[in-house]
């Protein structure tokens, strides 16, 4: 049903992003502190966990409003399914050329 949903204007858009950043960034850094603080006992490390949260939630945000606002991402060919052989890289016949004077 994903293509069945009607299409978003502009500002709509745009305060889903905000919304979705601001809850992934808050929750994505509150799981790095739990876990920070379950497996970490140097505050340098522990910081460092909830960075590395909050991180993989602005970067998840990133991803999702990028698909929001119109696709970001350019649509790659899937491979063959066939083995293909690898051939050798093409020389160039001619050899380069000095600047005649």
């Amino acid at each position: 049903m994903a293509g069945n949903e009607p299409k978003l204007d502009l500002d709509a858009k745009w305060d889903a992003c905000y919304d979705l950043t601001l809850r992934r960034f808050f929750y994505s850094s509150l799981a790095g502190a739990a876990s920070a603080l379950l497996l970490f006992r140097s505050p340098v490390t522990r910081w460092g966990a909830v960075a590395f949260g909050a991180g993989v939630g602005l970067g998840s945000a990133y991803t999702e409003c990028s698909h929001i606002m119109g696709g970001a991402f350019p649509k790659w060919p899937t491979p063959s399914r066939g083995v293909q052989s690898a051939s050798p890289p093409q020389s160039d016949p001619k050899p380069h050329s000095t600047p005649k004077e």
